[in-house]
């Protein structure tokens, strides 16, 4: 099976950035399918063009990566973003057209644009289209506030609503995800949840090499490891920062690069914050060294609605580190870190509780470390990678075999 995954976002191991996609792409290489990724050339963390890869190349999984022409002003303004999903959604077309014999057209959003080429180029070559939904766009992009033009939000909802009917095979990475994208028309949905290689996280690593580096020997370490974007709301950290600037023993890293990245180190000047370290990005092969550094792990998304619906990738990350979580996200995933009893629960948007959350860890150290470990037994029973994959690979394959019989 030949499967063409559309993605712009898409990062591999050696860059920073979700490295899901090569992740799960690795895997069905490896049980000899055929694996082709049209990519971006800009990073959506960095805002950078991809310097880590080549234009082109296969890795040593025989995953084949092309990176397709990309307006380079990701990170400007909305307006710009928008101008760069188009670019790709173009370039990824051409490149696609040339893409020979494929039986599945891997489709992923957001952003939504790169959904219709992946229908498009299903339909013109008879291959069965698979859209997955990562977030809930336009949704999110409204609720932050970056989208408010009605006609657009229109438009948008439409075309949303249009990628769901036609979509083969209906892919989410969230359960939250499921009463959404049927309630506007999908017809088959299969949850692949979002998870963890957990071989690539060591838990009993310590990180002193990392402490070391970073000037961080003998703190309590409070890591938020992601993007630095408007939908993380990490202000509220930067606020927590302060009111635990006078415990010496605490440390707050924020681990990433972004959008609100400027502005935030702009104002953690002004708040002359002592306590508060910014880090660049690091590829996810380097992930594991960081996390093995930290205390607790911080987990933050602002306090909307919307949000109660997601999965996201860093928790799984610090879980399979052993390393407890704070988590700053109402919803399915608090459902879930409770479950596994991996951490603690702070309401989102709220600085004091956020401080008071650490303050607790970094007193009961104990704690934080059986917490740990429960989280990283809960990914190895549910949520490790190469489980998840191969319910991708059977939806994959029943999504050929229902259009080889149309």
């Amino acid at each position: 099976m030949h499967i063409l995954i559309i993605h712009q976002a898409f990062a591999a191991l050696g860059e920073p950035g979700g490295t899901r996609h090569h992740e799960l792409a690795r895997w069905l290489a490896r049980q000899g399918h055929r694996v082709t990724i049209l990519a971006g050339q800009v990073s959506y963390l960095t805002g950078e063009a991809e310097a880590a890869t080549p234009a082109e190349w296969t890795d040593d999984a025989g995953v084949h990566i092309r990176r397709c022409a990309t307006y380079r002003a990701w990170h400007r303004s909305f307006f710009h973003r928008v101008l760069s999903f188009l670019s790709f959604m173009f370039s990824s077309f051409a490149a696609g057209l040339q893409t020979r014999n494929v039986d599945v057209v891997w489709g992923t959003t957001p952003p939504l644009f790169q959904g219709g080429t992946a229908w498009l180029l299903a339909r013109l070559k008879g291959a069965a289209f698979v859209f997955e939904v990562r977030d809930l766009w336009p949704a999110f992009a409204v609720a932050v506030g970056v989208l408010r033009s009605r006609p657009l939000i229109a438009l948008a909802e439409a075309f949303e609503r249009f990628l769901y009917r036609h979509a083969d095979r209906l892919l989410v990475n969230s359960p939250g995800y499921v009463e959404h994208v049927l309630q506007r028309g999908a017809r088959q949905v299969d949850l692949v949840p979002n998870g963890v290689d957990i071989s690539m996280f060591n838990p009993a690593a310590k990180g002193a090499a990392f402490r070391k580096a970073h000037g961080l020997q003998g703190k309590f370490i409070a890591l938020y490891a992601g993007a630095l974007g408007l939908s993380n709301d990490l202000g509220v950290v930067l606020n927590a920062a302060a009111l635990l600037e006078h415990e010496s023993e605490i440390a707050l890293v924020l681990l990433g690069d972004g959008r609100e990245r400027q502005a935030l180190v702009a104002r953690a000047r002004a708040l002359c914050l002592p306590n508060l370290c910014f880090l660049p990005a690091v590829p996810k092969e380097e992930m594991d060294q960081a996390l093995a550094a930290a205390d607790a792990c911080i987990a933050i998304l602002k306090p909307l609605d919307v949000y109660r619906t997601t999965y996201p990738n860093k928790v799984f990350d610090y879980m399979a580190a052993g390393r407890p979580v704070i988590l700053a996200i109402d919803g399915v995933i608090r459902q879930l870190i409770e479950e596994a009893g991996a951490g603690v629960f702070v309401p989102p948007g709220d600085p004091a509780a956020l401080a008071a959350a650490i303050r607790t860890l970094a007193a009961n150290r104990a704690a934080g470390r059986a917490m740990g470990r429960s989280g990283r037994a809960y990914v190895e029973r549910h949520f490790d990678r190469g489980s998840l994959a191969r319910g991708l690979e059977q939806v994959m394959l029943c999504a050929a075999e229902d259009r080889r019989r149309r």
